[in-house]
């Protein structure tokens, strides 16, 4: 066979050579150790909840070895790319704070190493795909779809090894004449990798999650280039990787099966593999048993849930960290203001098995982030979060800014600041007593205080409304209206003998709670009627007082 010649006649406009892009994409000048990592999503039009537990490891590998971090779009798969996808990715990314050094942006590219989109590279994949030609370690497949599936069944019956390999690989073994012939006719073909492994000998690898790992060689005669000339997600990672320099391989479990391919078509270009670092895939609790998290069954493996519900991106961003590596929780402990890059991440700790997404664990990492933020913090995120899901409460927060930022500074700060909020979705429920628009009573008044008793509660209060003061002052006021009425300040007292009290002071404070809030479970009260003011708190005081339950 004339491989030469093969490789002219099926790349025939094809000059550039492998040696040309090696001078256009020569080594990075980086510091020794330096990681180069890359998130190389297709453009399907969200960013999974997995997808982004994989970039954040890549970003945490690139930036603590002062590295490099790119953005490559893989859109060479026809089938699975949506309308403005790619466009979509990229906002995702933006919303949660992932920043590139370089890659795929929305006017472009930039960086020195692209084009970063897959379908921009054809020229780079046909130069490689010619050498390997002229090499000998590829060939034309003319075989139609009802070929293969005729292979299929005859191997099935047979009880065969599996796949289009060997004695099977029907084109393998092709003359030069007869594919000229069969192109002659205007045949379509693929170009499949001629393997040289064996599925008896064992190729072995370091996984930097998972270890030693061991597998058979590749036999198979895998599609390098589609019919179309598009590169397989195989060959193109390969001969990207390598040209963009990257150096560390961050991605999930179901590529562990392709690793002897891949490390199999470095070999046959040239080529330095990377270190490859694979990622459980992430578990959910479902019914007696786990489960992967699903893109079609599991709203919030869509970000754009996560979003919508209100989650801060900081918070997500510290729930995957406690995913990514377990010592993180504990270093968050000792380090509590310290922002979450300053932990020393390490790719060896990132668990073998799968993570298990927990949504009350998201939740409770969520409270902890928002508790830490200032109320200026809170306001604006809030505001940004409302006036794209919540309109009608954009407008109440937007219109006094000075007024939010009080609402949301109550129980904020000292040792142990309010958990009230775990995501902005809860802020109009949490808030909206705070505004007549939308104050509402939701919960009841304590059984055990009668309703004259409430009223009198209530009529008392109200003879004696005092703001104009400090916390401690005004509680010892509350508390002594509150004897008079024979309520006590001594639960010890009230447990002993309650017959003899009609309740306590917290009974006391929980009626004015309720007619001030709506509901039992609010922020400080006193801080509450302060910012509503005498007027707002003698109103609601007063309608109280006319509820009958």
């Amino acid at each position: 066979m004339d491989y030469t010649a093969l490789a002219d006649l099926l790349f025939p406009r094809v000059d550039q050579t492998p040696r040309d892009w090696e001078k256009k994409y020569p080594p990075r000048d980086l510091p020794p150790g330096a990681c180069v990592t890359r998130f190389a999503p297709s453009p399907t039009g969200f960013l999974h909840f997995g997808a982004l537990y994989g970039a954040l490891a890549d970003e945490r590998l690139a930036r603590q070895s002062h590295g490099r971090f790119l953005l490559r779009i893989d859109d060479t798969d026809g089938k699975r790319t949506v309308p403005n996808g790619d466009q979509l990715l990229l906002e995702g990314l933006a919303d949660f704070g992932v920043c590139f050094d370089e890659g795929a942006v929305s006017d472009g590219d930039c960086g020195d190493y692209g084009p970063y989109r897959q379908r921009q590279r054809l020229d780079i994949y046909a130069s490689v795909a010619k050498q390997l030609v002229r090499q000998g370690k590829a060939y034309p497949c003319f075989c139609a779809e009802s070929d293969l599936a005729a292979m299929r069944e005859r191997q099935m019956a047979e009880k065969a090894h599996y796949g289009y390999h060997g004695a099977w690989a029907k084109h393998r073994n092709a003359s030069l004449a007869e594919i000229q012939e069969n192109i002659a006719n205007g045949r379509p073909f693929v170009l499949r990798f001629r393997a040289e492994g064996s599925a008896t000998k064992t190729v072995n690898c370091n996984d930097l999650i998972k270890g030693a790992m061991a597998f058979p060689e590749n036999d198979q005669d895998h599609v390098l280039l589609k019919s179309d000339f598009v590169p397989t997600y195989h060959f193109a990672h390969v001969v990207d990787d390598h040209y963009m320099r990257v150096t560390h391989v961050v991605r999930g479990d179901e590529w562990v099966a392709s690793l002897p391919l891949h490390l199999q078509l470095f070999e046959a270009c040239g080529f330095a593999p990377p270190l490859y670092a694979h990622t459980a895939t992430i578990m959910k609790i479902d019914g007696g048993g786990k489960r992967k998290l699903s893109k079609r069954k599991d709203p919030e493996a869509d970000l754009r849930f996560l979003k919508q519900e209100g989650f801060p991106v900081s918070a997500i961003v510290e729930y995957l960290m406690t995913l990514l590596n377990s010592d993180y929780e504990a270093w968050r402990d000792d380090n509590p203001r310290l922002p979450y890059s300053a932990f020393p991440f390490r790719i060896s700790k990132v668990g073998v098995s799968g993570a298990l997404f927990d949504m009350d664990k998201l939740r409770d990492v969520s409270k902890n982030a928002i508790a830490a933020m200032t109320a200026e913090e809170v306001r604006q995120l809030v505001s940004l979060w409302a006036n794209e899901y919540n309109r009608d409460f954009a407008r109440l927060i937007d219109a006094d800014a000075d007024r939010a930022r009080e609402i949301f500074s109550i129980g904020r700060g000292g040792e142990k600041p309010r958990k009230d909020i775990s995501t902005w979705g809860e802020v109009p429920s949490y808030a909206g007593f705070f505004f007549d628009q939308t104050f509402a009573v939701s919960e009841p008044f304590p059984e055990k205080i009668s309703v004259e008793d409430r009223r009198a509660v209530l009529a008392q209060y109200a003879a004696h409304i005092e703001l104009d003061t400090d916390q401690t002052t005004w509680f010892g006021g509350v508390k002594t209206l509150a004897a008079a009425l024979g309520y006590t300040a001594d639960n010890k007292a009230y447990k002993a003998d309650p017959g003899r009290y009609k309740g306590t002071v917290g009974d006391y404070v929980m009626v004015l709670r309720v007619a001030v809030c709506g509901r039992r479970n609010a922020p400080d009260l006193f801080s509450v009627m302060r910012l509503l003011g005498r007027q707002r708190v003698a109103e609601r005081l007063a309608r109280a007082a006319e509820r009958e339950e």
